[in-house]
């Protein structure tokens, strides 16, 4: 049953009103026994439902999959192993970077529009970094990438901020003391995103440190999001794109 075929059993008289609200709410998930797929989510929030499949059993991650490329023909995981990527049958069209960690699954690419700039401190932050550059590019953005541009060597972003030229937003990404967002804050009119990244000495707390160094970021225009979370900074950097490209 459809919802046009809900709709026309109620207006007959067929069913009650709270039994079609009952069936439609059914249609906007689907209940593979470990989960509730929201199939919906990309018409209400501009981007589709991912899979965390850090904690998932490689089992559960195979039957989320299979579900959500037979719905949506695309799917995307995050934080997931080899032996979750090794689960997947071939014929999924599947893919796995063990840098970012994502598994992707899509029928065919998007048309990648607008640009967003990712730029991380240190090769040891790549993997937060590749996590929102593969995620934005999944969802649909241009993604332009510049690695290991840290204030140790702040010549090196120079060069960087010099070609932003058509950036929709920023997505800054480092650990040790997380300075490189406020640098960025200073120097552009884009909308700097900043990811503090769990890399770093003992007194980095393991994020904890650059975490609370953005948030108090003086430079205006700076939003932060959780440590290590790559993914977030990528949606909301997203968003952003598609606002400013009438998507």
């Amino acid at each position: 049953m459809n919802p046009d075929t809900v709709l026309e059993a109620f207006a007959a008289g067929e069913i009650t009103q709270q039994e079609a609200k009952r069936r439609l709410l059914g249609m906007t998930y689907i209940d593979t026994g470990c989960a509730k797929l929201d199939h919906h989510r990309e018409v209400r929030c501009g981007g589709p439902e991912v899979v965390y499949c850090e904690g998932k059993t490689p089992q559960q991650v195979l039957e989320i999959f299979e579900e959500l490329m037979k719905c949506k023909g695309r799917v995307l995981g995050t934080r997931a192993s080899r032996e979750h990527y090794e689960m997947l049958p071939a014929s999924l069209g599947i893919t796995y970077d063990p840098v970012s960690r994502l598994i992707i699954g899509e029928e065919s690419n998007n048309e990648l529009v607008g640009k967003i700039m990712v730029v991380s401190a240190g090769t040891s932050d790549l993997p937060v970094a590749e996590e929102a550059a593969k995620t934005a590019e999944f969802l649909g953005s241009r993604v332009e990438r510049h690695h290991d541009c840290g204030v140790a060597g702040i010549h090196r972003l120079f060069s960087v901020i010099e070609n932003i030229s058509g950036v929709s937003a920023i997505i800054a990404v480092a650990g040790m003391e997380g300075a490189l967002p406020s640098v960025v804050g200073g120097l552009v009119s884009q909308p700097v995103i900043a990811v503090p990244t769990s890399v770093g000495y003992g007194a980095n707390f393991e994020g904890l440190a650059p975490l609370l160094a953005m948030m108090n970021s003086c430079a205006p225009g700076v939003g932060v999001v959780n440590i290590d979370n790559g993914f977030g900074a990528a949606f909301l950097a997203h968003k952003i794109n598609m606002q400013i490209h009438g998507r």
